[in-house]
């Protein structure tokens, strides 16, 4: 199973479940939209769109970058995280570039996979788990996420609710229509976007 089919299936499992679920009210990421609203400067978006595209690389279909995921997580940070959470997240880009040694537009394609999935491992193991807590009767909640947690779940709230993503990557179908409940699924084919 390819990556890109896996994070659908993930999508589409979860129902896009996220930090900062209000903002979905907020709507689509719409392209163009200007970055004069945003707290992140032209240099930063350049930074999340390039994260994004590791993530969500173009393939036989469009990609990250093409979406236009790294304004859209600009904005989204800006108008809704909290300030703690916009604190960890701007914390987080610092220390993914820091560790990047030289910056992480200056690695290879293959130096950003391996450091994002080093990352993506350390968001593992620094996630609680909510069994456990549950158990011990602590509130999972107060913990902030891992940054790489926050980054990962705006990259695919990004793209897979844009034009792009829902689009030419998931079957659309304009709403309103008729509701079929009992569509045959064939393997192999995209999940749906509405």
């Amino acid at each position: 199973m390819q990556r890109r089919e896996l994070l659908k299936m993930i999508t589409a499992a979860t129902g896009m479940a996220m930090i900062g679920l209000p903002s979905v009210v907020f709507g689509q990421a719409q392209l163009p939209v200007p970055p004069a609203n945003n707290a992140f400067s032209k240099t930063q978006v350049a930074l999340l769109d390039e994260i994004a595209e590791t993530i969500l690389p173009r393939t036989d279909t469009p990609g990250a970058k093409d979406a236009g995921v790294g304004l859209f997580m600009a904005r989204f940070v800006t108008d809704c995280y909290d300030p703690q959470q916009q604190a960890v997240f701007r914390a987080g880009l610092a220390d993914l570039d820091k560790r990047a040694k030289g910056g992480f537009l200056a690695l290879k394609p293959a130096q950003r996979a391996e450091l994002l999935d080093k990352l993506a491992a350390e968001a593992r193991a620094a996630s609680p788990d909510p069994k456990k807590a549950d158990d011990e009767g602590a509130d999972s909640s107060a913990i902030p996420p891992h940054y790489f947690t926050m980054i990962k779940q705006l990259v695919l709230f990004g793209f897979f609710t844009s034009e792009v993503g829902a689009t030419k990557v998931l079957r659309y179908v304009p709403v309103p229509g008729r509701f079929d409940g009992d569509l045959p699924y064939e393997p192999g084919t995209p999940a749906w976007a509405t």
